[in-house]
């Protein structure tokens, strides 16, 4: 160490000036200052100690984390860990080397409060919560100083973290609720816990207690305050979500987001649930919050499994927006990262669905099931419905046998034999009742399940005449309820094919007639109004109807004779044509058409002249002049009806103005059916559910 007398440093100022200059600037906080004094000191001494330590301390306030680590590591000798284990570690810390700052505090001989402090964070950063809890618990006991609130904050919110992801019930510390921050950190505690009606509670309690204390200050804006809360309302968001009030949830997501907040954490988890509200509709918005859950130094602001929910949506993404090779990468991604996860695994399959490659979906989930058979219920599950998509419904129901922690659930034991009878194997059936009931007979005899379970069994062997088989099952629920009368009847029924003579003795446990009656009028019974058959009363015979003489009721009607329809123009005065029923080229009065000619010829003569005195001049058109040829059947009939055009022959005269136009054919109309396929309508239990996450 350089001595302070006679010593001159460099510019003629001596050593103990320029000590009281890095004393008079670390005072006032200018850190730059007083890093220049320390400097011209470690010119004239270059191995002072506490001139290095002050360099390290001033690099530190000004934000040099690099720089100050070099320093330490340069002059290791001369620093020993124990005089600048905290500076390091602290150092390694804030450049997110936190293992490293965890080794070089468990190096140090001697524990400082300050290094617990720091010892405390860097579990939290590690989520080793445990650990952590017990450090601030000692911290709290044996310390007394203004950081105790601070300490106590730190504390709750490792008792949130737990509650959260390790799902560990809560420690009562007692923590008092007194400001905004331990009141969000008991919020958050609830949550994990499920209770999302009193953790909302304690956000407004919150929001109402960051309001009083901010406002307070003057130097804060309504601005500053919103920032500030951003936080609170982000979780408070998380919870409408959790509670299905999505269009609530999203509203209070996006004023979070269009505040800006500087944490990059509590925007990438706010972004993150906003995608998983839109799930597969208004892709375009999900790829726009995709970029905040990308910003730089979200990694280390949140905890693992909320960085695996991120990346678990965004492959959820890729694969609702037909990106199958980027699906495949953050899946495959998130695989290597976490081998015994399944979801990484299913959003695969997911995607091989989409593209219609079941066979090789069902490879890739048998595979996964071999080799981590601790996770494999989800997976065996997705199995079987790709088998029953397939068609394959024994083989889905091998599947689902072999997986234990389900397969004597009482909605697993249904859906086996509804398949199993659908495919028309009643052994199979059977077999599945027989080792359900065997399980509960070990684990839960004589309970409701168990004998609901023997119940069902019996009723179903009866159904399908396997009376034989159901005798055991009946014999057990009557030795359980020897009043039960229908189920006695029904194990007589089935003795009655094996053994007669026990059917015989069974039956005289059944009651006597006289108990078995009940005072009920028969017809009152049936005539009442529930009554799904009423009986009608005989009809009394009175002198004026006297019953028919027999076969008189049994004729039966003659229909009556439809009238043909006439033509519009039928005159019956008028013979009709006998050779109407011919047709018109047979005719012996057809002549054929009169082609070229025109009953008018407009536009023919002199200029002005008309063509109208044309048709008088005529002589063939004039009523008075016979026909050329007489038809057949007109010398029988008078002058005045040689000249009659027969009824199928005859044209309604129309004007012009009141003639109809021909109706138009209507366009017919066509319906345009849309139905989902099997596939389509199954694939929706295929799709991972997007997790949403909390801050």
């Amino acid at each position: 160490m350089c001595s302070l007398q006679g010593k001159m440093a460099s510019g003629g100022v001596s050593v103990a000036t320029l000590w009281t200059e890095v004393n008079r600037y670390g005072q006032n906080g200018d850190y730059t200052r007083a890093l220049k004094s320390v400097n011209k000191i470690l010119q004239e001494c270059k191995d002072d100690i506490t001139a290095l330590h002050c360099k390290v301390v001033c690099l530190i306030q000004n934000g040099s984390f690099k720089e100050a680590l070099n320093v330490i590591h340069t002059h290791t000798k001369v620093l020993g860990s124990d005089v600048i284990a905290f500076e390091k570690a602290y150092c390694e810390y804030r450049l997110n080397r936190v293992e490293n700052a965890l080794k070089t505090i468990e190096s140090a001989t001697q524990q400082s409060d300050k290094l617990k402090e720091l010892y405390g964070q860097v579990l939290y950063r590690l989520e080793r919560y445990s650990e952590c809890v017990a450090v601030y618990k000692d911290l709290i006991r044996n310390s007394q100083d203004e950081y105790e609130e601070e300490r106590k904050t730190n504390l709750s919110a490792v008792v949130a973290a737990l509650s959260s992801w390790e799902k560990s019930p809560p420690e009562d510390l007692g923590l008092p609720e007194t400001t905004y921050e331990l009141c969000y950190n008991s919020a958050c505690t609830l949550i994990g816990q499920g209770d999302l009606t009193e953790a909302m509670n304690k956000l407004r309690a919150a929001e109402e207690l960051c309001r009083q204390s901010l406002s307070e200050d003057s130097d804060m804006t309504e601005e500053d305050i919103n920032s500030e809360l951003a936080v609170i309302h982000s979780q408070m968001a998380y919870i409408m979500q959790s509670q299905g009030r999505t269009e609530d949830a999203l509203q209070l997501y996006n004023q979070v987001i269009k505040l800006k907040p500087a944490d990059v954490g509590l925007l990438a988890v706010t972004a993150n649930n906003i995608i998983t509200i839109n799930k597969d509709q208004n892709v375009f918005d999900s790829k726009k919050k995709v970029k905040l859950t990308n910003a730089e130094g979200v990694e280390h602001k949140l905890a693992t499994k909320q960085l695996q929910a991120i990346e678990l949506n965004k492959a959820l993404l890729a694969m609702y927006t037909n990106q199958a090779d980027q699906c495949r990468k953050l899946s495959s991604s998130l695989q290597a990262q976490n081998p015994g996860h399944p979801r990484p695994v299913l959003i695969q399959v997911a995607q091989l669905c989409r593209e219609k490659q079941h066979s090789k979906a069902i490879e890739l989930l048998q595979r996964f099931s071999e080799q981590y058979p601790e996770s494999a219920s989800e997976i065996k599950l997705t199995m079987a419905q790709l088998y029953l998509i397939q068609g394959h419904v024994t083989k889905a129901c091998d599947i689902l046998r072999s997986i234990e922690e389900i397969k004597y659930k009482q909605g697993m034991i249904s859906a086996l034999v509804t398949m199993y009878t659908h495919e028309e194997d009643l052994d199979s059936a059977i077999d599945v009742f027989g080792q359900a009931i065997q399980y509960y007979q070990k684990q839960q005899p004589g309970s409701s399940g168990h004998l609901a379970l023997v119940r069902e069994a019996a009723n179903f062997k009866l159904k399908y005449g396997r009376k034989k088989e159901a005798i055991s099952d009946l014999e057990q629920l009557w030795k359980q309820n020897k009043n039960d009368i229908h189920t006695l009847a029904q194990l007589i029924s089935a003795y009655s094919l094996v053994d007669q003579e026990k059917a015989k003795s069974l039956s005289k446990h059944l009651p006597s007639p006289d108990t078995m009656s009940f005072n009920v009028d028969v017809d009152e019974l049936e005539n009442s109004h529930g009554a799904t058959y009423i009986r009608k009363k005989a009809a009394k015979v009175t002198g004026d109807t006297l019953p028919k003489e027999q076969g008189q009721g049994d004729m039966k009607k003659k229909k009556k004779k439809k009238k043909g329809k006439m033509p519009k123009n039928y005159d019956p005065k008028v013979a009709p044509d006998p050779e109407r029923w011919l047709p018109m080229r047979e005719r012996s009065y057809y002549r054929g058409r009169k082609k070229g000619k025109k009953k008018e010829q407009v536009g023919k003569g002199t200029q002005g002249a008309t063509s109208g005195g044309l048709a008088e001049l005529d002589a063939s058109k004039s009523a008075s002049s016979p026909p050329t040829s007489p038809r057949p059947g007109s010398g029988a009939t008078s002058a005045s009806s040689t000249n009659m055009v027969p009824p199928r022959q005859q044209k309604p005269a129309a004007s012009g103005a009141t003639r109809k136009k021909p109706q138009q054919k209507k366009k017919k109309a066509w319906f345009i059916l849309t139905t989902k396929s099997l596939f389509d309508s199954l694939k929706t239990l295929l799709r991972i559910l997007l997790y949403t996450l909390d801050v």
